[in-house]
């Protein structure tokens, strides 16, 4: 079902491929993690691009997708707020998707631990459902599970404590099979 997921989504790419070539070409060296990988299409994908990746997934069933799908890949369980990594050992982590299905109070420590596995200079990049214009955050009934969509500054707010500083952030409108606004936040760890 997910195989070519990423054939349509050309946002989604040219986010992933910025991201890729900031890391190549500026970042640390080092592992970049995909956390809440699901079947492991981001996964795939920024492997494709030539990124030493891995994914990270609390469900079980998820992970065994993304080992089906990926065998070349590696893939551990576990859930985003207690990460199975050493201290700065990341280059870079990617959560495409998967903070939206964290309670909003629980996000600040998430992205604690974050900063924790990231490595000074190293890159985040999320990918979520944006709120609406004039919000912070919104709750959303999506269609797997109820979600929380975010303003981009609101998520940087959150970020900043943690030693994040923006690079970049975009919203963009929904496409014609989407429900609601889309949003990119690119941050280095300083």
């Amino acid at each position: 079902m997910f195989r070519n997921a990423m054939d349509d989504l050309h946002w989604d790419r040219a986010m992933l491929a910025v991201f890729a070539e900031l890391l190549t070409r500026d970042g640390p060296d080092g592992p970049v993690a995909d956390l809440g990988c699901g079947p492991g299409r981001v996964t795939g994908h920024l492997d494709s691009l030539g990124l030493n990746v891995f994914g990270i997934d609390a469900s079980a069933e998820m992970i065994r997708m993304a080992e089906q799908v990926h065998p070349q890949l590696r893939f551990d369980r576990a859930p985003m707020e207690q990460l199975t990594v050493a201290d700065g050992e990341l280059a870079a982590i990617v959560a495409w998707y998967s903070i939206i299905h964290m309670p909003p109070e629980q996000l600040p420590d998430v992205f604690a631990e974050f900063a924790r596995a990231v490595r000074p200079e190293g890159l985040l990049l999320l990918g979520f459902q944006a709120a609406d214009e004039g919000f912070d955050l919104q709750p959303y009934d999506h269609k797997v599970a109820p979600v929380t969509r975010w303003s981009p500054s609101r998520l940087m707010e959150l970020l900043r404590p943690h030693g994040f500083a923006p690079i970049t952030r975009m919203v963009r409108e929904p496409a014609a099979d989407e429900r609601c606004r889309h949003g990119y936040l690119l941050a280095r760890r300083v």
